[in-house]
């Protein structure tokens, strides 16, 4: 599906093409999500459809397909992720995953969210180490409203340039993903300087 299908979808089938488009976004929809959040932006400011609704089920589609994975990576787990391995394409984008779940915890999911792939493979990772719901919920579902009210109110001003600045947007998440893992190792780097520092001068005294 590209993007004239994805306006052709939302013609005929309004805010539930939005949602569709989104939820089926675990399986590896063709277009990227940040286009179709963009998109859902863009047609409210024509006048296509309505902003609230669109929002509505814009976020829905968001995190009810995230959710699925998550879903996923709880019940089935490793055999879930064996098959994702499988894939040579996807396993730099899973390993990243690993080790940003290592540094960071549950908050690994808060930064998924602004990556494209990462986004999608986050849910599976924290579902497969049993993350409780509600913490899943409370995370992941706060994020996406923020993440989702940011890319579709973009996508409002944007409008004409949804197409080309959703795929900048997504391009440019995947070449800046080291960019977390070189934050927190500097982060750990200074913090385990300090804290040398601190035991070289207490062993003075």
């Amino acid at each position: 599906m590209d993007y004239n299908t994805l306006m052709s979808y939302i013609q005929h089938f309004g805010y539930a093409a939005l949602f569709f488009a989104l939820w089926l976004g675990i399986v590896g929809m063709p277009i990227p999500d940040e286009v179709v959040v963009m998109t859902g932006g863009a047609v409210t400011a024509s006048g296509l459809l309505h902003t609230l609704p669109a929002f509505i089920l814009t976020y829905l589609g968001v995190v009810s397909g995230l959710s699925l994975g998550y879903a996923l990576g709880r019940w089935f787990g490793l055999s879930v992720l064996d098959r994702l391995r499988r894939k040579e394409k996807m396993r730099k984008y899973i390993d990243f995953s690993e080790k940003l779940v290592h540094k960071y915890g549950s908050f690994a999911l808060v930064i998924s969210y602004f990556f494209p792939i990462i986004r999608h493979i986050m849910p599976y990772m924290v579902g497969l180490n049993k993350m409780a719901v509600w913490r899943y919920a409370l995370i992941s579902f706060t994020t996406g409203l923020v993440w989702t009210a940011i890319v579709f109110t973009t996508g409002h001003f944007a409008f004409d340039h949804v197409q080309e600045l959703g795929e900048l947007i997504y391009h440019l998440g995947i070449k800046l993903l080291w960019i977390p893992l070189a934050l927190g190792g500097l982060y750990f780097g200074i913090r385990y300087a300090r804290i040398s520092k601190n035991r070289k001068g207490g062993d003075k005294l």
